[in-house]
């Protein structure tokens, strides 16, 4: 976990609560072989430095059952944060950093589930020129059931255009990732009023469903 430093609702910053975060034959695991039950410990795991322009790529696979009392909606259910605020700026139980969130969903084996989809904890995002303020959005992808791998990327121009790609295929693009003014913890992050979000810190999440990372990669663009 050299450079990755983990956060989780209720700890102080940098306790790995549980051991939830783990490498093992070059796979970052979010793992509960250490929990009786969830008990709200939404946690994700920070990369050192901040970012603007870039595109990320990486392969993730959901595995095994969730743990007891995880949320209905947490169910294969994990993401990429993108924009984050400065991890050692977020208050003790808040549960999830003000970001961009590229939600990666598992199937149920029956009914269709998208991934790559766009969520928005304390943000905003435009598209086609209209401000979206529904905290999330499906992506065009088809569904995947199953523990197999699926490589995920996500390409972010600053302040502008963020794309979702899903085995390659685009699945989602939007821009001016900003702010939202109705939010408490994005209120304390808004200075002299400028909105729109231009870099931020990468994470990856812990939302009670065992999950596996793979051969993430970052390619800083020269813009």
């Amino acid at each position: 976990l050299e450079g990755w430093t983990p956060n989780f609702a209720g700890q102080e910053f940098g306790v790995n609560f549980k051991n939830t975060f783990l490498v093992e034959d070059g796979v970052l695991k979010v793992s509960y072989d250490e929990y009786d039950k969830f008990d709200e410990a939404f946690g994700h795991i920070f990369y050192k430095d901040s970012f603007s322009h870039y595109r990320l790529r990486l392969e993730y696979r959901f595995v095994g059952d969730q743990v007891p009392e995880g949320p209905g909606w947490a169910f294969r259910n994990n993401g990429i944060m993108v924009h984050c605020q400065d991890p050692a700026s977020m208050s003790l139980e808040q549960k999830f950093p003000t970001s961009i969130e590229v939600q990666l969903l598992g199937g149920n084996g029956i009914d269709e589930r998208t991934t790559g989809n766009l969520c928005t904890p304390g943000t905003n995002v435009v598209i086609n020129d209209d401000l979206v303020m529904k905290h999330c959005l499906n992506s065009t992808s088809p569904t995947f059931h199953g523990d197999d791998w699926i490589k995920a990327e996500v390409e972010v121009h600053g302040g502008g255009i963020i794309r979702h790609f899903i085995n390659g295929e685009k699945v989602l693009e939007y821009e001016k990732p900003q702010y939202d003014e109705r939010d408490a913890d994005a209120q304390k992050l808004i200075k002299d009023g400028q909105l729109v979000i231009t870099e931020g810190f990468i994470s990856l999440q812990a939302e009670s469903h065992p999950t596996e990372f793979r051969n993430i990669e970052i390619l800083v663009l020269d813009e």
